[in-house]
């Protein structure tokens, strides 16, 4: 009888569910880091990358400057990713927090207060017709500021 060797999919889905039973419960009983692992790093990556050919912007050292501004929270309550992330409003705030603890670095203002379930639901209500525009607004006002951006292809 052959055996065959686990695919890379199916050894990253067994170790989500490691973690998942070890992880500290929070809203909805999952840990923000199991639900960046579960809702965001299929195009993030585990360790925050992204990729920026594919239009998705890396993390490391840059998702901190989102969080200095009102603008740039509310850009990041509107990227596809938040929006159908089917978490509530505690747990985004949750995993927002953990992205931006795990990876903003030099970019993180200690001054920028963390994200809450109520803040959470006063931006997504604030509409965004053009999220890549959105994104082109605040980043250009960033650039003026000297605040870091990471690289983002999208005309």
């Amino acid at each position: 009888m052959k055996l065959s060797v686990p695919s890379v999919a199916t050894l990253a889905l067994v170790a989500a569910a490691l973690i998942a039973a070890i992880a500290p419960a929070q809203a909805g009983g999952r840990s923000a880091q199991t639900n960046y692992i579960l809702r965001c790093t299929g195009c993030h990556g585990q360790d925050g990358s992204g990729s920026e050919q594919a239009g998705i912007p890396d993390f490391r050292g840059y998702v901190g400057s989102f969080a200095r501004s009102d603008a740039g929270r509310r850009y990041l309550m509107h990227v596809p990713g938040v929006t159908n992330a089917s978490l509530d409003t505690a747990e985004i705030a949750a995993v927002m927090n953990y992205v931006i603890a795990t990876y903003a670095g030099a970019s993180r203002d200690p001054q920028a207060p963390e994200f809450t379930p109520a803040e959470v639901d006063r931006l997504r209500a604030s509409p965004v017709a053009d999220v890549v525009a959105l994104r082109r607004e605040v980043v250009a006002q960033y650039v003026k500021d000297g605040w870091p951006v990471a690289g983002y292809p999208w005309p």
